[in-house]
């Protein structure tokens, strides 16, 4: 079963993050913040992580940055969701690292697509 950490700081956002990808099979694990979320990465070493950006503490470009400077979570994907629309914030998310952006709000099914797409990294970084 593919484990996901869901960073998100709004609450209810979150719930219905994990609610969704629970419904849908994945095992969850939840993080109120950056900081958070960076050592439930450390400890839980998820299959995949979603990530807000604009968070208290620590932002989705620091988790990101911080899970890629550590041997242990250098790899796990890392699906940005996010407020930010714009073409530079997208492109910078992507320079620094994510393996894919999702703007909110975004559909079930819409996140979904991107967990497909990237789960098969997922697959292809757990055989190296």
């Amino acid at each position: 079963m593919t484990k996901i950490l869901v960073i998100e700081d709004e609450a209810q956002t979150r719930d219905i993050l994990v609610e969704s990808l629970e419904v849908e099979g994945f095992d969850t694990i939840c993080a109120e913040n950056g900081r958070v979320g960076v050592k439930k990465a450390q400890e839980y070493l998820p299959d995949l992580v979603i990530c807000d950006i604009l968070m208290p503490e620590l932002d989705g470009y620091g988790v990101l940055t911080t899970l890629r400077q550590n041997f242990l979570t250098e790899k796990i994907p890392v699906i940005f969701l996010t407020a930010r629309t714009t073409n530079l914030e997208r492109y910078y998310g992507m320079d620094i690292g994510a393996n894919a952006y999702v703007t909110k709000p975004c559909t079930v099914e819409g996140l979904l697509a991107a967990i497909a797409k990237v789960c098969g990294l997922c697959t292809t970084l757990k055989s190296n």
